[in-house]
């Protein structure tokens, strides 16, 4: 038996965009066992809704985390919605769900191309990331923000999106998810992708639903589970499948991810088609006087967003449960056991957001 030693894994490494701190507690090569450390980037967000007004918030709630800024700032609109028995227009409730596809897609192909480069596969990088540029001039054309929309109120949304501009952009989107499909063969089938992620990271179906975790880390252990399925937003209108694979490895959560990209891509023609007509905006009366808990799917998984109102402009409290905080517990069980060289590519599979998880 070997001597046991502590390697310090992150805040910085050149692996992961997210300041992740691990303490790895190696031998032979092996990691024995992973223990976390958070609070590098507290902001604080929560408490400053005792500062801002409910309706300001929505601009802070957005800022929760840059990828996934539209989801949060919708989240904590639908949360005050119920609470003020706000009735969403119809318009408003397709605009939000098209911009939480286009969301997902370039969350996720951000997602593929830092897991390429994990490896060394510079090109496969530059191709999902010059994919995603397509993602982002919609999101640009429709909200006026290629990362912040900016487009989240509550009662509706903050500026509608006309037919001719919204068929434009399916138009793009259409040519991106054709070219998208040339780069979802090289994921599933290239011999250095699989040769790197098959077998590694190893999460049974009873881990992750006894570990909590969320989203394609636990869909992609067999789990079918999606909160889209409650109907929020135009989802009861859609036909959601959750995307499931069976593998419990890594290359089973990097397929869902892809096949929930060509999944967003089809959702978003579909939406575009029949989003009706009417207004966008529902004005709020009065103000939040109870409290309710919202849940949505993020690109990362599973959110879930409290609301407490006590009947003036500032709420009692805002609270959020984000996908990496329940995918840290499933996280630290893959790491045990695997080689010290495959940490960083493990971590990188559950797609952390140490932004959203420590606010």
């Amino acid at each position: 038996m070997g001597e046991r030693t502590v390697i310090p894994f992150g805040p910085q490494h050149p692996v992961l965009p997210e300041p992740i701190h691990i303490d790895l507690v190696v031998e032979d090569e092996h990691v024995v066992e992973a223990i976390p450390s958070f609070g590098f980037i507290h902001r604080g967000l929560e408490k400053l809704v005792e500062k801002k007004d409910f309706n300001e918030f929505t601009y802070v709630a957005e800022r929760v985390c840059g990828i996934c800024s539209y989801i949060h700032g919708m989240g904590y609109c639908q949360a005050v919605e119920a609470v003020m028995n706000i009735e969403v227009p119809l318009r408003a409730k397709w605009l939000r769900t098209f911009w939480c596809e286009l969301s997902r897609v370039h969350s996720h192909l951000m997602w593929a191309g830092l897991l390429a480069d994990s490896f060394g596969f510079e090109n496969l990088f530059m191709q999902c990331w010059r994919i995603r540029e397509t993602v982002l001039d919609v999101i640009e054309e429709t909200t006026g923000g290629r990362v912040i929309f900016g487009s989240a109120k509550i009662g509706g949304v903050r500026r509608d999106v006309d037919n001719d501009t919204l068929r434009r952009c399916a138009a793009k989107i259409a040519g991106a998810s054709a070219e998208f499909e040339e780069i979802k063969k090289v994921f599933r089938d290239d011999y250095s992708v699989k040769e790197r992620l098959c077998g590694i990271g190893m999460l049974s179906r009873d881990d992750a639903w006894r570990l909590g975790a969320v989203g394609p880390t636990l869909r992609g252990s067999g789990v079918s589970t999606d909160p889209r399925l409650e109907g929020y937003a135009a989802y009861g209108e859609l036909n959601i499948q959750p995307i499931v694979e069976n593998g419990c490895d890594s290359y089973a959560r990097c397929m869902v991810r892809m096949h929930e990209i060509t999944q967003a891509f089809d959702l978003i023609q579909e939406i575009v088609a029949r989003t009706p007509e009417g207004p966008v905006f529902e004005k709020p009366k009065g103000y939040p006087n109870g409290e309710h808990f919202a849940r949505l799917e993020q690109p990362r998984g599973e959110v879930i967003y409290y609301v407490k109102g006590n009947g003036t402009k500032h709420l009692d409290r805002f609270r959020v449960r984000t996908p990496t905080f329940a995918n840290i517990p499933p996280l630290l069980h893959m790491l045990q056991g695997c080689e010290l060289a495959d940490v960083g590519l493990i971590v990188l599979t559950i797609d952390p957001c140490i932004s959203c998880a420590e606010r």
